[in-house]
């Protein structure tokens, strides 16, 4: 095994792929490092879901102490042996510069016991009606563990659809009831907090009880060829990845994404998000390219481009409102293709599914330019500002609508730029917008290729 991976870092080495954008990192595709630790899979699962006799088979004493005993750049992997493939573990924590590989064939799955994720006693797996805020632990938390890595082949199941080990409901049950008010208390898969260079290289997920990935106060975050697969519906506030509060140099790319809340999702908490590039990939269902809603930490030097976004609930989208909101500013998206949306383009300051609508954090938003932009499919495209001072700014650059469907427009509190490429959105000026230039037909750029099968 360890001369396999070897082979792999090899051939890594020897076509290796850059991307140089608005990272100010030079980010090279990842390598697998060399092992420390084989684990050997106990468990066996041919249909997505473990046995009831295997629930209670806990593989978490054994990772952790692997991870823990592993040399510093050097990786533990969880192995299929023979018929076995599953491993079931609670909540892990990742140490500096050590990488957890889940090979191919290999699923790890996440324990339904709420009490081994609780913070406190009885504090997870709850609708929470008080201050509690985190009453749940990640399964991988990931603190102040710089150069570490989540990487392989097989697949993390967070088992948000499966009810609870001695109760009638789900987590995402949970998070449904939470509708009706109060907050779900239940874990995220991965979480990330003051850990510079963080990879996830290859790994599918799914099925995240709450986020997938969250990555905040950290320098250095790649994703590449990550695969998120989580239903569209019923699986409330399962974002996919979650870079922000604190966040720089970003690169997400080459990954395929569907679930059922943003696909991505930056977030400008207190510390702010900038220096982010997100490349070549391919979004599915989902709330979409989103920015916010929280931007009041400011989010800027945003690159966007070669994306599809193929059916999902909202496509490009900036969210914010007034009591959540900042500036977001410098934000390019560049060769997008989106069709099937009910909300292709939606810049926003009213969003309402967080904080209230009007507060004392409005948002703004300037220097936003959507450029080889083509819309199929219908829907509302929305440039919706906050108020006369606080307003969008945007450029709309080779923006096209290349079909005969029916869109609907709104465009409050914003001036918006069309051109120099051909712009053929019917813009109005609702209420105190301003819109340089005319509409022009032009000869949109077919994007068949780009719209590809979740693989």
């Amino acid at each position: 095994m360890i001369r396999r991976w070897a082979c792999v870092f090899a051939v890594l080495l020897t076509a290796v792929s850059c991307v140089a954008a608005q990272d100010a990192r030079t980010v090279i595709e990842p390598a697998f490092p060399p092992l420390c630790a084989t684990l050997d899979a106990e468990l066996h699962t041919d249909t997505g879901a473990l046995a009831p006799a295997d629930e209670q088979k806990l593989d978490t004493a054994r990772i952790q102490k692997a991870i823990d005993k592993c040399g510093k750049g050097r990786a533990v992997i969880l192995h299929v042996n023979e018929r076995e493939n599953a491993f079931l573990s609670g909540p892990l924590e990742l140490r500096p510069q050590i990488t957890l590989i889940v090979d191919r064939g290999v699923t790890l799955f996440a324990a339904r016991d709420a009490k081994l994720y609780a913070t406190a006693a009885g504090s997870c797996g709850i609708v929470s009606h008080g201050e509690l805020s985190h009453g749940c632990r990640p399964l991988i938390a990931v603190n102040r563990a710089s150069g570490s890595a989540i990487m392989g082949d097989g697949t993390i199941d967070g088992r948000g659809g499966e009810k609870l080990l001695g109760s009638q409901y789900s987590w995402w049950d949970l998070a449904e009831q939470a509708r009706a008010g109060g907050s779900q208390q239940v874990p995220r898969l991965i979480v990330a907090n003051d850990s510079d260079n963080f990879t996830l290289y290859r790994i599918t997920l799914k099925n995240s009880p709450n986020f997938h990935v969250v990555y905040n106060h950290g320098n250095g975050f790649t994703v590449w060829g990550l695969k998120i697969d989580t239903p569209q519906r019923l699986a409330r506030n399962t974002d996919g990845v979650d870079p922000g509060d604190g966040a720089k140099n970003v690169t997400i790319t080459h990954s395929y994404i569907r679930t059922g809340d943003d696909n991505v999702a930056i977030k400008g908490g207190a510390g702010g998000a900038t220096n982010m590039t997100i490349s070549h990939n391919h979004f599915y269902w989902g709330h979409g390219m989103s920015i916010g809603s929280e931007t009041y930490g400011g989010v800027s030097k945003i690159r966007v481009f070669d994306l599809s976004l193929d059916g999902p609930d909202n496509g490009i989208r900036i969210k914010s409102n007034g009591s959540r909101g900042g500036l977001t500013e410098d934000v390019v998206y560049d060769d997008i293709c989106v069709r099937n949306s009910p909300n292709p383009i939606t810049l926003d300051t009213a969003y309402s599914a967080a904080g209230t609508p009007e507060g004392n954090q409005p948002p703004s938003m300037r220097n936003i330019t959507l450029r080889n932009v083509r819309v199929t499919g219908g829907g509302k495209i929305t440039f919706n500002g906050y108020a006369k001072n606080y307003r969008i700014a945007a450029t709309l650059d080779g923006v096209q609508i290349a079909d005969e469907a029916q869109y609907t427009y709104q465009v409050n509190h914003a001036d918006l730029t069309l051109g120099p490429g051909a712009t053929n959105l019917q813009l109005p000026a609702d209420t105190d917008a301003t819109i340089k230039g005319t509409p022009v037909e032009g000869d949109p750029d077919a994007c068949a290729e780009k719209f590809v099968q979740f693989p």
